[in-house]
């Protein structure tokens, strides 16, 4: 696969990604299974493994959760709250404790010892207890900052709202998950699809009042900050939680070896639909504290713990359309509407077929009756079809050669390199001709991470389309106020709450700027990136006019695939319409660049040897902690080179040449304040 499809397909799983965390997180409607979802984050992160320079800031290494609601005051979590790797089968589990032990630079006969735990499908929330009183309740929010539900998690039973005992710490984070039980959920009201769906409902109900009467419960599971507790493991600390009057899980156990935790994996996930509450898995924790704290994290995921996730549940449905929906890039996805079909408490009516080969391969029709997967919540995807149901007459799908939208020609980029054309169908138009497509770059456009117009979602847009009030990004600047307010549903407030906050989105950093135009290929990260280079929009406007952007090829991360979608941009006249109409309306913050503090804040490091008792990895993610940075090449550039056992005599020999400082392992751990 050439560099400039890998980077396709990595922004293309990103925007999904994002869509999908908001609906989950923001909504509490999720838009597919938990399998998919967790698939989707592997192949992500695979791609990074794979291509170093692949970056994006909402990838799954950097990001926790969502943003928080704006119905609650924001704190934030004093200790981050991280979201777990995944694993799926065995030899997940047995790449998960090689990393382990080769981080730690152990003997492969080195044995470590598990605490393993069912993991409830529920809502994670922090508790703050200061001199044994509860004092703030928080939920995950983006895993930095939570909403602030303090009042809603004292109408929990389950919560002790002091503790008295003489060994609890003077101040702890103690956390957990919030759920209702599956017995519980049966009585309530159908206003929720599932039992977590309600949890997180209710948990963010301004009315404290209203989530008392809701049959909420907590179990606790893990601490974050923490002030003189003096507990060396997860099993003690779980034994403490009990004696301290919070309820854990019943099936927790202490293991060692992979063999062993895949028993227990088969033993529960027999019993799990006997069980009264959801659970989608087993998390795996190393049990010694000691070790956990030399591990660290990896990105947004700690590495002494991982999520074993369960099999999917699956059920039968009939196929009675397949619409094709048009998104901002002109990409043709295939949803499948269904019979709906309950899935394990979930009513389900849609189902993903991902794109033009899954329906090819698997020889999807309408009208078929078909077995539906999902591991965890709505949308599922079809899994196979059973021909022995089909209907004699019915003809295969024929997928649309013209778009449904706007009748241009759908086209397949081909790959160079495996010789096929690519698995998404596209709409050939460009700019704003395609009608779903101008949709859907103007949603882009108000969107959250672009410009953030509070009161303009995704059905005004629809709405004002419709009425053409909008046909481009600009247009939304030049709204006829007085013509919106005699529409249906709109009054003089409300239009002026909608002008004053498109009026406060006048005013734009550059990144965002850039990310809003919706160029291929361009999310947020690369947006940055474009940004930092460039300084201001004035430099990005020269760009058309010099007619070069191979500049733009020293900023690292930025390849000749996000060169060539800037380029294919400003050679549409109407995109440079948009531009230029924006650049007059709008205020366009220059780039300011703010500096890290850390121990080793701006200093470049360089590692060459074997270092005692800590692997490379550990070594580098040290480093990286403390906002220094690592290089691979001994240049000016490098501040100090730090050797271990049987060191390259040739980098030490370009060190002493370019008067680089020379730091063995004890003097560079110094640095750090640390002692091995």
């Amino acid at each position: 696969m050439t560099k400039k499809k890998i980077e396709q397909q990595y922004k293309e799983k990103i925007d999904q990604l994002v869509k999908l965390n908001k609906n989950y997180y923001e909504y509490d409607r999720p838009l597919i299974d938990d399998r998919d979802y967790d698939k989707l984050k592997k192949e992500i992160l695979d791609l990074e493994k794979k291509n170093s320079y692949l970056k994006n800031e909402y990838s799954p290494s950097k990001t926790v959760g969502f943003k928080p609601s704006k119905n609650f005051k924001k704190a934030p979590h004093k200790v981050p709250m991280l979201s777990l790797a995944n694993a799926f089968d065995k030899d997940d589990l047995i790449n998960f404790e090689k990393k382990i032990i080769n981080f730690l630079d152990k003997k492969n006969n080195f044995e470590i010892e598990y605490s393993a735990e069912p993991k409830i499908d529920g809502i994670s929330a922090s508790l703050t207890y200061i001199n044994g009183k509860f004092t703030t309740g928080l939920s995950r929010g983006d895993g930095k900052e939570g909403e602030d539900i303090t009042e809603n998690l004292k109408t929990i039973k389950d919560i002790p709202k002091e503790i008295k005992f003489k060994n609890f710490p003077q101040e702890i984070d103690i956390r957990g998950e919030v759920y209702i039980q599956n017995s519980d959920f049966k009585n309530m009201d159908d206003k929720f699809a599932n039992p977590r769906n309600a949890a997180s409902g209710s948990l963010r109900q301004k009315n404290s009042d209203e989530t008392k009467k809701i049959p909420l419960k907590f179990i606790a599971y893990t601490f974050g900050y923490e002030k003189g507790m003096q507990i060396s493991s997860q099993s003690e600390y779980l034994k403490k939680l009990k004696e301290w009057g919070f309820k854990i899980n019943p099936f927790n156990k202490t293991l060692k070896n992979v063999t062993n935790l895949m028993k227990n994996y088969n033993e529960i996930e027999k019993k799990r639909g006997e069980l009264n509450f959801d659970i989608d898995g087993i998390v795996y924790k190393v049990n010694d504290f000691k070790l956990q704290k030399r591990l660290g994290n990896v990105a947004n995921a700690p590495r002494w713990a991982i999520a074993h996730k369960f099999s999917a549940n699956s059920g039968i449905s009939k196929i009675k359309n397949i619409e094709i929906q048009i998104g901002r890039t002109g990409a043709l996805t295939p949803v499948a509407k269904i019979k709906p079909i309950n899935i394990g408490g979930v009513v389900v009516s849609n189902a993903t077929l991902h794109n033009e080969e899954e329906i090819i391969r698997k020889d999807i029709r309408i009208g078929d009756t078909v077995l539906i997967e999902r591991a965890g919540d709505v949308i599922p995807h079809v899994l196979s079809v059973d021909l022995k149901l089909r209907d004699k007459n019915s003809k295969k799908f024929k997928f649309p050669t013209n778009c449904p939208s706007c009748g241009s020609k759908t086209v397949k980029d081909f790959n160079a390199s495996t010789k096929k054309e690519d698995a998404v169908r596209r709409c050939s138009s460009e700019g704003y001709v395609c009608e779903k497509v101008a949709i859907e770059k103007i949603k882009h456009f108000v969107s959250k991470d672009a410009f953030n117009i509070e009161g303009f979602g995704k059905k005004i847009v629809e709405n004002f389309w419709n009425l053409n009030l909008i046909r481009m990004p600009q247009d939304i600047f030049k709204l006829d106020y007085n013509k919106i307010e005699n529409l249906d549903g709109w009054g003089r407030q409300s239009v002026a709450n909608l002008k004053y906050s498109i009026d406060l989105r006048k005013n734009i950093s550059f990144e965002k700027f850039i990310y809003a135009l919706g160029i291929r290929h361009i999310g947020l990260e690369n947006a940055k990136l474009i940004s930092k280079h460039l300084k201001n929009i004035k430099n990005f406007l020269l760009l058309s006019k010099k007619g070069n952007f191979t500049e733009l090829l020293n900023i690292d991360g930025i390849g000749e695939t996000q060169i060539s979608s800037i380029k294919n941009f400003f050679l549409n006249n109407t995109n440079l319409k948009v531009l230029n109409e924006l650049d007059k309306i709008l205020v366009i913050k220059d780039v300011i660049i703010k500096k890290k503090d850390g121990l080793l804040s701006d200093k470049t490091f360089m590692l060459t040897g074997k270092l005692e008792g800590i692997s490379r990895a550990e070594a580098k993610s040290l480093i990286e902690e403390n906002s220094g940075s690592i290089i691979s090449n001994v240049s000016k550039k490098l501040d100090y080179l730090i050797i271990g056992e049987k060191p390259t005599k040739r980098k030490i020999d370009a060190a002493k040449e370019l008067k680089v400082k020379i730091l063995s392992q004890h003097e560079w751990l110094d640095m750090l304040k640390i002692t091995r």
